[in-house]
């Protein structure tokens, strides 16, 4: 292990910037086709909303899914949010105002998206039932894409520092999103998307976290990043919050089937747990 470490030190000290920029976009690419994992990891016909079964197991996972963007809001995005402002000496009244809004703001963003898509598509289509879906899934998709705007930063910007702490934050990041691509999966069945529609969607997302990468590399310096960024934590926070509560729970609340509603709330607070647990990295 030291003499790895010991070769990535040279090679720092003989190309930085070509490195640098190489391994920022080599773990933003990563991290981002982490979305395609789910395809792998679920069989064919485990959710598919065309058979009851595989509706049933649909459910299950959109649980998981509401729980994970439940505990990716509270015990990751909202903390980190605040620690920021404390790392900025702004943990003032305005300064908590200021999160608050944001987070209003992607709360009042994400469901003002949504009414205008739902009022567009009822005055050009009689069936309002399979729009009303599909936008849910585009909705997922936009907060996946600011996610992985910012999780490009977070990776560029930790290779700035050092090509160990690159690794280390990477390696952290991709264990964390895993089971969030899942659900993020899951919701994007549900909305009506194939496997392979959801698979290709999720690598669109990919290429705006290597965007981050890039913004980030090609800023001065972290502080001028982290201060051009910070309305991005509690932005896709509420937006999340919109995705999980507004979207998703109406649905798993209709559940009429006293074990089935069990199950999506053990799954709930699986995800939930999961998120706990993956808070620690």
């Amino acid at each position: 292990m030291a003499h790895v470490q010991k070769i990535i030190e040279e090679i720092e000290t003989t190309t930085p910037n070509a490195l640098t920029w190489t391994a920022a976009l080599v773990g933003s690419v990563t991290v981002g086709l982490s979305g395609v994992v789910p395809i792998v990891l679920l069989p064919g016909d485990t959710a598919s909303p065309t058979t009851f079964q595989g509706d049933r197991n649909l459910k299950l996972l959109l649980s998981f899914a509401v729980g994970g963007l439940l505990g990716d809001v509270f015990l990751h995005l909202f903390p980190e949010a605040y620690g920021a402002l404390n790392d900025k000496g702004d943990n003032t009244h305005s300064g908590r105002l200021n999160l608050g809004l944001w987070m209003l703001g992607g709360i009042l963003t994400f469901l003002l998206v949504e009414k205008v898509f739902e009022l567009t598509e009822d005055q050009g289509d009689s069936e309002k039932r399979e729009p009303k879906k599909k936008i849910i899934g585009y909705l997922n998709l936009l907060a996946n894409c600011i996610d992985n705007f910012l999780h490009g930063l977070t990776v560029a910007s930790s290779f700035l520092t050092s090509i160990k702490l690159g690794m280390i934050t990477t390696f952290a990041i991709l264990i964390h999103e895993i089971p969030h691509e899942v659900g993020d999966f899951a919701i994007l069945m549900r909305s009506g998307f194939t496997r392979w529609e959801a698979g290709k969607a999720q690598i669109g997302t990919a290429g705006v976290g290597v965007l981050g990468a890039v913004a980030a590399l090609s800023l001065d310096s972290v502080q001028s990043l982290e201060a051009r960024t910070a309305w991005i934590l509690p932005f896709s926070a509420g937006g999340f919050l919109n995705i999980a509560l507004v979207s998703i729970l109406p649905e798993l609340m209709s559940e009429t089937n006293p074990r089935e509603a069990m199950k999506q709330l053990v799954c709930l607070l699986t995800g939930i747990l999961v998120m706990a647990l993956l808070s620690n990295f």
